[in-house]
């Protein structure tokens, strides 16, 4: 394994934009799929703004206060944004951005909603063995729907996450710089996942599993096909995103990943 880079604020910087971009590419895709949507993005003191829709995970900020501090009318600005689209206001904040966000934010009428924890690794060294039983492929254009659906089965026991599951996931097989990837067992498709390559960075996304087949190794091989690809196009570092403490994350770090930190999402309850 190679070394692990410092978390500081260079690395966040290198994650939080391979994060922003990645989303940029997905709400282009939407453009293009949806142009009746109005789906938009927009940098404001290097933070990117993305709409995605009304109630969309992707309509949110991404990297505010790592890039520049946070003033009063930047903050004006990014809010039009969003409230001109009829959006809440919403921003990921990594707890190294500059203090002037913690300052603001709540002086403004923000309150913190979710949180979130970003893990890294090095692409070096070996990514772990491949299970048993267990083949892993790249899609292509014609399994689009397949992907979709196959991510759309893993929350299946929650029908209206698992029907927005699929609605995103038609529009991620366009995206650009992303590749979508199947588990599969006996010819079944049986686990989907995603990863997005931003200037050098591997970001892992769209782990799903359908329920009767977990616990058979499905996630691990595609991690490790994942990663592998990742290597063989470049990228030197790999990151992950996870709700703090749970089983995704207990993942990860058996798998080499370590905690860069833990982001706040804020959210504008009233006018500042």
């Amino acid at each position: 394994m190679a070394d692990y880079p410092l978390a500081d604020m260079t690395l966040a910087r290198r994650l939080e934009r391979a994060e922003a971009l990645s989303n940029a590419a997905f709400v282009d895709a939407r453009i293009r799929v949806s142009p009746e949507l109005g789906a938009r993005w927009i940098e404001v003191a290097g933070a990117l703004a993305m709409f995605d829709g009304v109630g969309s995970p992707c309509t949110q900020t991404f990297g505010l206060g790592i890039f520049a501090p946070v003033a009063p009318a930047a903050l004006a600005e990014l809010e039009e944004f969003f409230q001109s689209r009829g959006a809440d206001v919403d921003h990921e904040v990594s707890p190294l951005a500059d203090p002037s966000a913690l300052e603001l934010l709540p002086a403004r009428g923000y309150r913190p909603i979710e949180m979130s924890t970003v893990l890294f690794r090095p692409l070096a060294g070996p990514s772990g063995t491949q299970p048993d039983g267990i083949s892993v492929r790249r899609t292509g254009p014609s399994d689009a729907s397949l992907w979709a659906r196959t991510a759309a089965e893993g929350w299946r026991d929650h029908p209206a996450v698992a029907d927005l599951v699929y609605e995103l996931g038609m529009v991620m097989t366009q995206v650009a710089g992303t590749e979508l990837w199947l588990a599969e067992m006996n010819e079944v498709a049986v686990a989907a996942g995603a990863l997005s390559l931003r200037e050098g960075v591997g970001l892992l996304a769209g782990a799903s599993t359908i329920p009767e087949w977990r616990g058979r190794g499905a996630q691990a091989a595609l991690l490790r096909t994942r990663l592998e690809s990742a290597v063989e196009q470049g990228a030197d570092l790999a990151m992950i995103c996870t709700q703090p403490g749970g089983a995704s994350q207990r993942n990860a770090e058996r798998k080499g990943f370590r905690i860069a930190y833990t982001r706040t999402k804020w959210r504008l309850v009233r006018s500042g």
